[in-house]
């Protein structure tokens, strides 16, 4: 059977690898790792610009694998957190949506992290991240933004059209 142009197109058309956009670890084997895996519904206005991601969270007392969705507004919320993070302060991934993530800075440099899954789990870790991790997540965060961009464009309460330079699959 030969395919026709437009089949072949539409069979070459892949989904992007997953990317992580949180990957704190330390010597102790706390872990924390949110990987994006792709858009909630590609292809529908609503859902195009929902990231679906699985949040691991290894310890010796836990072993987690938790699903968030995150929406641009949590990745803007992101950047400026990490942005602004220093000793006292704190970073916050995911919301009033269900799954969080809160990391709090200490003095030493070392981070608490807690998530809270109101239906699952709530936990807090303790990770001691190397001196880069910060200019690090920035640039996890520039990648998964490259990967999965921002194509959708709410022109006034609940109404949204396709952003003039999407690109089409």
């Amino acid at each position: 059977m030969q395919l026709s142009p437009t089949q072949e197109s539409e069979s070459t058309v892949t989904e992007p690898a997953p990317v992580n956009l949180i990957d704190l670890g330390d010597a102790d084997g706390n872990r924390c790792v949110v990987r994006v895996t792709g858009r909630y519904q590609p292809g529908i206005l609503t859902g195009h610009d929902i990231l679906r991601a699985e949040v691991l969270v290894a310890a010796s007392f836990v072993d987690a694998r938790l699903e968030i969705y995150l929406f641009q507004q949590d990745l803007d919320t992101w950047q400026q957190d990490l942005s602004l993070l220093t000793r006292g302060r704190g970073a916050t991934i995911g919301g009033d949506r269900g799954l969080s993530l809160h990391f709090f800075m200490y003095e030493d440099r070392a981070l608490s992290l807690t998530v809270q899954d109101p239906d699952r789990l709530s936990v807090m870790l303790g990770i001691e991240p190397p001196e880069t991790w910060i200019q690090d997540h920035h640039q996890r965060l520039d990648q998964v933004r490259a990967t999965w961009p921002s194509e959708v464009v709410e022109t006034a309460p609940m109404a949204y059209e396709w952003s003039p330079g999407r690109k089409r699959p």
